[in-house]
């Protein structure tokens, strides 16, 4: 599977911004999307009241997770459903390996599922034998692409229609053609056999409800639900952060959710699953599991400031309001998770030392916390991890290279402080400057002139790379003053 490492995010992001094509299907996501989202939100008029709701629920849920998870697993095992408990993600894992071994299944079909994404779960089961079908289109052209999802909503956002159509012929072995509804009834036809054939499903969760044991998934398509009823087990693979207090809860976050996501009034397919069917006639499947996982959540919970990252309802609104993200895509993130909210995440639960570039994958704009339905506080979460990492309390101990970046910083500063803590050291410091400033400075700007700068300090030769700077000016305010400007003062003004 092509998959590039969040550790080489800044090679990822440079890779992305030479692609066009992508930075087109970025630029459309951003419009379509975002102009859904406003439309959508201007019809209901107690937005700002809806989301401080969902973020209170979200607070209490999190403040006190343990009593409602115990209550959620009594009460979906009360209604036939069985309750499984992974630490890990190797642990959840092996869990639904195991139920699909038990039933000695051959055919196995996926919905759309970003925790079954977090923990790899496709490349487990195809490393014992088993051959996972996604059904959800966008899932299904980076299965057949052998890709990772670039959006957390829309997960082939970065492929145009004529790649889709190359990648159908080549893979599926249909005539060429671009012809929209040609790809979508070939991909119909191909999924509904699946279906038919399965053994087993296997879900995500959008929300757990504690009060009743139900959960819900939202979706556009249908395929969600064929793949929770027609095969005769059911796997549905959660987060323990996905837990809600009550069914009445619902009515918040389903006013929320589609309209941040998708800029719908409501997902076209809402599909509540409380526990196996009740009768032999009757529908659904035979056996419902519903495996909690962890996966570094609990760590996330213990913290009071990352607590606030497990109240992520992953509606991708944020994605689609980052500049950062508008620009590079969802691979350079080398994540599941790309985006603001990835770059807050991934780092919690991978690990600081191998993603610690993402926290900085931001302009600190805002514009993610004005978006986010349940009101993260992404920007203040970023600089939390920043803080983390320049104070290596998350990295153990520092390589040598780290080291000597650390020891370098630290004398710089030093040296400026002293260069500017004195008046006469400040002043032959900018006059020096100024004159070396003739060496990169062109149309009254510093900018990408020539290697100089990088080769005199490479910190700011990687910013002029990508911008401008401003020059000094040809004379200081101390010399302007010096020069007459005091004389043309009123006498009170001049001292």
């Amino acid at each position: 599977m092509n998959q590039q490492t969040s550790e080489n995010f800044a090679q990822n992001a440079r890779v992305a911004l030479q692609d066009t094509t992508l930075r087109g299907a970025l630029k459309n996501l951003a419009k379509t999307f975002g102009g859904r989202r406003k439309t959508a939100i201007s019809s209901v008029e107690n937005w700002e009241e809806l989301r401080e709701k969902a973020r209170s629920i979200k607070d209490e849920t999190l403040l006190h997770l343990d009593k409602y998870l115990e209550k959620f697993a009594e009460n979906a095992e009360k209604a036939g459903a069985k309750i499984h408990w992974a630490r890990d993600g190797k642990e959840a894992c092996q869990i639904v390996l195991d139920l699909i071994n038990t039933k000695n299944a051959v055919h196995v079909v996926k919905s759309k599922s970003m925790a079954t994404e977090e923990i790899h779960l496709n490349h487990a089961l195809e490393n014992s034998g088993i051959e996972p079908v996604e059904t959800d289109l966008g899932e299904w052209i980076i299965q057949l692409a052998e890709e990772t999802p670039s959006h957390i909503v829309v997960p082939a956002i970065h492929k145009t229609k004529k790649q889709i159509a190359e990648l159908f012929v080549e893979k599926v072995g249909i005539a060429p053609t671009e012809d929209v509804d040609v790809l979508t009834k070939t991909a119909r036809n191909i999924l509904r056999s699946k279906f038919a054939e399965a053994e087993i499903g296997i879900s995500g969760v959008n929300f757990g409800v504690a009060e009743t044991g139900t959960i819900l998934i939202l979706e556009n398509e249908g395929n969600a639900r064929l793949t929770t009823s027609l095969p005769k087990t059911h796997i549905a693979v959660m987060g323990i952060e996905k837990i809600i207090p009550k069914f009445t809860d619902l009515d918040v976050f389903l006013k929320l959710l589609p309209r941040s996501g998708t800029g719908q009034k409501l997902t076209t397919y809402q599909s509540l699953i409380t526990g196996t069917k009740q009768n032999a006639n009757g529908e659904g499947p035979e056996e419902v599991h519903i495996v909690l996982m962890d996966n570094g959540r609990s760590k996330m919970l213990a913290h009071p400031v990352t607590r606030q990252s497990l109240a992520c309802i992953r509606c991708g609104a944020c994605l689609n309001a980052c500049p950062v993200y508008q620009q590079i895509g969802g691979h350079a993130y080398g994540s599941v998770y790309p985006g603001p909210i990835g770059a807050v995440i991934t780092p919690q639960l991978v690990g600081i030392g191998k993603t610690k570039q993402l926290p900085y994958a931001s302009s600190l704009c805002g514009a993610c916390r004005e978006v986010c339905p349940v009101k993260i506080d992404i920007p203040g979460l970023l600089l939390h991890l920043r803080a983390e990492i320049t104070e290596g309390e998350a990295n153990g101990k520092k390589s040598d290279s780290e080291a000597k970046g650390k020891f370098a910083e630290s004398l710089a500063f030093k040296v400026y402080s002293i260069a500017w803590g004195n008046a006469g050291t400040y002043k032959f410091g900018t006059k020096t400057a100024r004159f070396m400033q003739k060496a990169v400075a062109k149309n009254g700007k510093i900018g990408k002139v020539s290697n100089l700068m990088a080769k005199i300090a490479p910190p700011l030769g990687n910013w002029t790379e990508f911008r401008d700077a401003p020059t000094i000016a040809p004379k200081s305010f101390r010399d302007i003053w010096a020069e007459g400007l005091k004389e043309d003062l009123p006498a009170n003004e001049r001292e």
